[in-house]
């Protein structure tokens, strides 16, 4: 049975501790959180505490805050030689206090805490600074994933860089796309079975054989036409320089 210690409960945690809570091989002692939260029903067994000092005996303590923090934070810990891990892809393990042996436990997926998700094919990027430590941290990926995988810190920040690219820019298009809707009254819902055969299409297609549009076909009175109804727009720069970087990519120039 391994010992877990939840300390932060922003979405990361609070999607963790509900997968691992229902595994019969983890044990979750407490959550740690420096501003007080109600538990739901179903984890009320679960102890809850504010105090620092106080944080529970585990064989795993799992920082889950903001990448700023982490370093301050595990420097605060007031006790030592414990195993210790963020959950952050942008954040080296180093960046944990060497008071305690470190390492990362690194669900690659995107939380709400409005939405519920299924970490069987969530891949869990695992690091530690020992064979031992890495053993535990992948017996507790296992309990929850099918797809537990060991990366360096080095190759994760690449990993997450490319992760904001795919996820979180693209969300913030679809927030440019559901702004442009709105002006003229007409639901996002419209765009929604696009965005769902885009999205489908990458899991038997590569990225550069799924791409289509007039910036790969280079129609340029199509682009034309969307640039004036850019005019004023804050959005014209970003059409222009993703129809540039189109047309060097697929050698056709505006």
């Amino acid at each position: 049975m391994i010992k877990v210690v939840f300390l932060g409960f922003g979405n990361v945690n609070s999607h963790l501790l509900n997968a691992l809570n229902k595994s019969t091989e983890i044990s979750v002692k407490q959550v740690f959180n420096r501003n007080y939260i109600k538990l739901i029903s179903s984890f009320e067994h679960i102890q809850f505490t504010d105090d620092i000092s106080k944080i529970a005996e585990a064989d795993i303590y799992i920082i889950g805050i903001p990448d700023d923090a982490i370093s301050t934070f595990s420097e605060s810990l007031t006790f030592q030689n414990k195993l210790v891990v963020h959950t952050s892809g942008g954040a080296a393990m180093n960046a944990l206090s060497s008071k305690n042996q470190r390492g990362v436990f690194y669900p690659l997926q995107t939380f709400s805490k409005q939405r519920e998700v299924d970490f069987e094919e969530i891949p869990i990027c695992i690091e530690a600074e020992n064979t031992e430590d890495l053993e535990i941290l992948r017996k507790l990926g296992e309990t929850i994933s099918e797809n537990v995988v060991e990366i360096s810190s080095e190759k994760r920040a690449k990993l997450h860089l490319a992760a904001v690219f795919v996820n979180n820019f693209v969300n913030h298009l679809y927030e440019i796309g559901s702004e442009i809707l709105n002006e003229e009254d007409l639901p996002f819902d419209l765009l929604k079975p696009l965005i769902a055969e885009t999205a489908s299409k990458i899991k038997t297609l590569s990225p550069e054989e799924a791409q289509t549009g007039p910036a790969k076909r280079n129609d340029k009175k199509t682009i034309e036409k969307h640039l004036h109804l850019l005019t004023d727009s804050p959005h014209a720069k970003l059409y222009k320089l993703f129809t540039e970087q189109l047309n060097q990519k697929y050698g056709k120039e505006l």
